[in-house]
């Protein structure tokens, strides 16, 4: 077609294109494999890498009418960058359950205040959380969940076929059910340390009602710390094996079974 796109772009690399946005936009915002503090070369070639091993699996599920007009594969293109972040933000959620549960163990135990930077998020957050944090994406690589993601990316092709409206109806009833989850899953988490803060609190405030004349604050926080790292030193296993759980399930709705 004279004049048409496929004379600027062979069929080939405009396929790439196509796979590379859908398949690159994933990669920079999915867990694990898309952290900020991953150098974004090294996300990128990731992604080069596997926009190379897909193309040729999921090429044939791209109109071939789209290469004769410029109008249709900008249409295109921004469909497969809007699919592509849907899913990958939906599967990022999952991993801010650890730092609800952080936040929630930082504040029973009385370590708030003590705060870093989280390239993550691009803001401050609490020691625990970072930790956890950590921990998590550890251990996402530790047990191979990573290639459940890999998996996901591929398997997106499938349930969202390129050519066709993004399900948004879709999207947003599963990311109101993610934030739902992530919530729960936070709080589970960290539930043995909501009983020892009300506990704690409740004994220190009977102890000031008893004593008014003896300083509750100074001798309570730091046995509060003191004791908020024994039961995290005892939980974390059970804990890490419960996000773990929980991110597995949802990592797998975009998975073939």
């Amino acid at each position: 077609m004279t004049g048409g796109l496929a004379e600027i772009l062979p069929a080939d690399v405009m396929t790439l294109s196509l796979v590379f946005s859908r398949v690159g936009t994933m990669v920079m915002v999915l867990p694990a494999i898309g952290e900020a503090t991953i150098p974004p070369r090294a996300r990128l070639a990731l992604a080069l890498a596997l926009t190379l091993v897909m193309a040729p699996v999921v090429g044939a599920a791209y109109p071939t009418a789209v290469a004769n007009h410029v109008g249709s594969a900008a249409g295109l293109v921004i469909s497969e960058i809007v699919i592509g972040l849907a899913v990958g933000l939906i599967v990022r959620m999952m991993l801010s359950a650890v730092q609800v549960a952080g936040n929630v163990i930082a504040t029973q135990t009385g370590l708030a205040f003590s705060q870093t930077f989280d390239a993550n998020q691009g803001t401050q957050s609490a020691l625990v959380s970072m930790f956890l944090s950590l921990l998590a994406v550890t251990l996402i690589f530790a047990t191979d969940m990573h290639h459940l993601l890999i998996a996901g990316i591929e398997h997106s092709f499938t349930l969202f076929p390129p050519g066709k409206m993004p399900p948004t109806a879709d999207f947003m009833r599963l990311a109101i059910e993610t934030v739902s989850g992530l919530f729960t899953t936070g709080l589970q988490m960290s539930a043995p340390f909501i009983v020892f803060g009300l506990v704690i609190y409740a004994a220190a405030g009977v102890i000031a009602r008893m004593m008014p004349q003896l300083q509750v604050f100074f001798i309570a926080m730091p046995l509060n710390i003191l004791a908020g790292f024994v039961i995290l030193g005892l939980t974390l296993s059970t804990m890490m094996l419960w996000f773990l759980e929980a991110f597995q399930t949802q990592a797998q709705l975009f998975v073939p079974h």
